[in-house]
């Protein structure tokens, strides 16, 4: 087994490991109303790190470092969305 297979395998699987791990705070997100102990300036941070991160695997040409950040950045960027929408409806 080649030390690229060996790196790549260790990439997909830290990837889907970190990137599926939003999913539950998705889930909790969704209903109404139900985001009031998250910070808007953390989601913000980290959505802006994950696009980061998704550029920068882009430029180097590393599919598993874009791909595992799009997905984590689409699903914090939902819960960012939720975030908001709570906040709007608070008002």
């Amino acid at each position: 087994m080649s030390t690229d297979y060996i790196m790549t395998a260790l990439g997909t699987a830290a990837a889907v490991l970190t990137s599926l791990s939003y999913v539950p705070q998705v889930r909790k997100a969704l209903p109404k109303d139900s985001t009031k102990d998250l910070s808007i300036r953390m989601l913000i941070a980290l959505t802006s790190g994950l696009a980061l991160w998704v550029a920068y695997g882009l430029l180097k040409g590393d599919w598993v470092i874009a791909l595992a950040n799009l997905v984590g950045g689409s699903l914090v960027g939902l819960v960012l969305i939720c975030k908001a929408r709570d906040m709007v409806e608070k008002r």
